[in-house]
């Protein structure tokens, strides 16, 4: 009896296969080969009784560096003049390691500011409430 089964490899939508394997297969996608972006592995599989199988798998592919906008965000309506900070940092393995530029630079979170606030708030309404002159005593 022959064996029948087999698996179809395409990328994206194109009409060639990238692969046909017998299952199990086992294979290596190089992305440095696809485009930056988002694609498409379409796998298709037929059992040995001839019934046909799809499985559709989203990915995207980042080979180039990754990109950290900060000031700005996707559909914001701004005004005036908006300072923004653009930072682009790859995963290359190199001998030597950049320091400056190797991390984006992010402003402190609004909680941590309203936190903060608080507990300096605090501190005085304690101190004003707790304050009395009984416990003073001069050194004179």
């Amino acid at each position: 009896m022959k064996n029948e089964r087999k698996v179809t490899i395409f990328l994206d939508d194109e009409a060639i296969p990238f692969g046909v394997f017998e299952p199990p297969a086992r294979i290596v996608l190089d992305t440095t080969k696809i485009p930056d972006g988002k694609h498409e592995l379409k796998i298709k599989a037929i059992s040995s009784g001839g019934i046909e199988g799809v499985k559709i798998i989203p990915f995207e592919v980042r080979n180039g560096p990754s990109i950290s906008v900060l000031g700005i965000k996707p559909n914001e309506i701004i005004e005036s003049n908006t300072a923004i900070t653009i930072n682009a940092y790859g995963s290359e393995t190199t001998e030597r390691f950049i320091i400056q530029g190797s991390e984006t630079p992010k402003a402190i979170p609004s909680w941590v500011w309203a936190l903060l606030i608080i507990f300096v708030a605090f501190a005085i309404f304690y101190f004003i409430t707790s304050w009395n002159m009984d416990g003073y005593k001069s050194f004179v």
